[in-house]
């Protein structure tokens, strides 16, 4: 029997163990720069002359893997094999299927400072978040083998007299599994790994930024008795060949990470049936967020700046749940700008594969670096420019933190998705405009407030739209099934990830009666 499911533990990289194991496994990896990743397809790998190269966002001259890319033709063979293999897959016993999950956990396990330093390097995490994706991403594994034993078999029913009735959860069939690059090896695993798990066969397109990573995935599943022809591994360009996985009549499902405007396009597309196609697909849509955190006169002022700064500029503020948006109550809010403006002056900018363990590492590409920069020359016209001198390397991605204050709810800067260091003040006169500047927004991913008062606590559980609401703690750092996580609006279909309900999205249930 499985021991009972808990959150893989952190490490302290002040201590002097953790610390060496890392730069050791730093300089480890630095000799594997370059790695080549062909596909998978059809059980083999398979490499193409047309290749892209995965480069180092805190040094773009450092090439982190080179990457075989797939195209239109590849990935009908991709859908075809899945679908061909879903036949066998699909009858394995689910404890099975749930043991290559516990498996693969194992093996994660064992490699975990190794599989932080490719992260430290693909996507420029500090160390700290690199650790944590792998333990998040080891979570989800853990997880949801355990939740497929408990959904696997039969389920009763009400009795009823002469007969013998129950229902059992089937999976779909072909899945397309599109996860971001900013949880590089968690998402992409908690995405995949519940899919397979449930006994769907999968395509999974990784993002172009962070390829290496869900390489390194897929060699892991292999190690740990996945059948190579379940998973088939398709890296390539979103547009032509990322419309034919996911507009292929075969195809029964979509599963999506990312921006608001892929997740849509991709929720239309599916919407449309397909010559051949016999079922209704299925989308499972994780997408943007404006998230917020609310701080009223009563709150400890000094709790809810750290929070927010955590929450702002942890990852350079390239987390759906980031804080965006920082809502004070009028009575404490030049008490808290300052708090939250000295505060982030502390934190340290550069590459993170160094052994000063900087906090802020280089944004991920230069289209983000662009993005980023143009809302923050839209900022200073929005708002005052409380912080926006900061040092950065010229090497790389990197934007320093940035704080605008005085920012009107109905700002660009106070309503569109930036995903970068960016973070804009909002004055409230009260509490009940507090809460109507957080709702203000057509998402509904996270949100959080800070306060003592009771009543208002309250409140926030019924008011405050969110799928993910933190009272009296920051709005990021959600941990597998402690909070599943997923949001309202156009946060997406909110699939609260990492929760009981989860791996029910990727299954069917069958009613079954006989009667003596």
């Amino acid at each position: 029997m499985l021991p009972p499911y808990s959150p893989e533990a952190y490490v302290d990289f002040n201590l002097p163990e953790p610390r060496a194991k890392m730069l050791a496994a730093l300089e480890s990896v630095r000799g594997q720069l370059g790695r080549v990743c062909p596909l998978w397809i059809q059980g083999k790998p398979v490499t193409t002359s047309d290749t892209f190269n995965s480069i180092s966002p805190a040094d773009p001259t450092r090439v982190v893997g080179v990457i075989s890319k797939a195209n239109v033709d590849l990935a009908e063979k991709a859908v075809r094999c899945a679908a061909d293999r879903f036949k066998t897959w699909s009858r394995v016993a689910h404890e099975v299927r749930a043991r290559v999950l516990i498996k693969a956990a194992a093996i994660m396990r064992r490699r975990v400072y190794e599989l932080s330093a490719w992260e430290c390097y693909e996507v420029s995490k500090s160390w700290l978040e690199a650790y944590a994706d792998v333990c998040e991403a080891i979570d989800f594994l853990e997880f949801y083998g355990r939740e497929m034993i408990r959904l696997g078999g039969s389920h009763p029913t009400t009795p009823y007299p002469g007969e013998e009735n129950e229902v059992r959860y089937i999976p779909l069939g072909v899945g397309v599994v599109i996860p971001p690059w900013n949880f590089p090896l968690a998402i992409c695993t908690g995405m995949t790994s519940a899919a397979l798990v449930t006994g769907n066969t999968v395509c999974l397109k990784p993002a172009s930024t962070s390829p290496v990573m869900a390489s390194l995935l897929v060699e892991i599943l292999h190690e740990a008795g996945l059948p190579p022809e379940v998973l088939n591994f398709v890296p390539g360009p979103g547009g032509s060949m990322g419309d034919a996985l996911v507009c292929h009549p075969l195809t029964r499902f979509v599963s999506f990470t990312g921006s608001r405007e892929v997740g849509t396009s991709i929720f239309e597309k599916a919407a449309k049936v397909g010559s051949g196609q016999i079922w209704l697909k299925r989308t499972v849509l994780e997408m943007g967020g404006k998230d917020c955190i609310v701080v009223d006169e009563t709150a400890d002022v000094a709790a809810a700046a750290e929070g927010a700064v955590a929450a702002a500029f942890g990852f350079q503020g390239q987390k759906c749940s980031a804080c965006s948006r920082l809502i004070a109550h009028q009575d404490i809010y030049n008490d808290l700008l300052d708090r939250v403006v000295a505060r982030t002056r502390e934190l340290t900018i550069g590459d993170t594969i160094t052994p000063d363990n900087f906090f802020i590492g280089a944004v991920i590409d230069e289209s983000a670096h662009k993005k980023i920069n143009e809302y923050i020359r839209i900022g200073r016209s929005e708002g005052r420019a409380v912080l926006a001198d900061g040092k950065a390397p010229a090497q790389g991605y990197f934007v320093p933190p940035t704080i605008i204050a005085d920012v009107a709810p109905s700002a660009r800067i106070a309503q569109e998705e930036i995903f970068g260091p960016v973070l804009a003040v909002i004055k409230a006169k009260d509490f009940d405009e507090g809460l109507e500047i957080a709702n203000g927004t057509q998402y509904g991913l996270t949100g959080a407030l800070f306060s003592r008062d009771r009543l208002r606590l309250e409140r926030a559980r019924q008011e405050l739209h969110v799928g993910n609401l933190y009272l009296n703690r920051k709005c990021t750092g959600a941990l597998v099934d402690v909070q599943p996580f997923g949001g309202f609006n156009m946060s997406g279909t909110d699939s609260k990830t990492g929760g009981r309900d989860y791996l029910q999205l990727f299954l069917q249930a069958k009613s079954i009666s006989e009667r003596w």
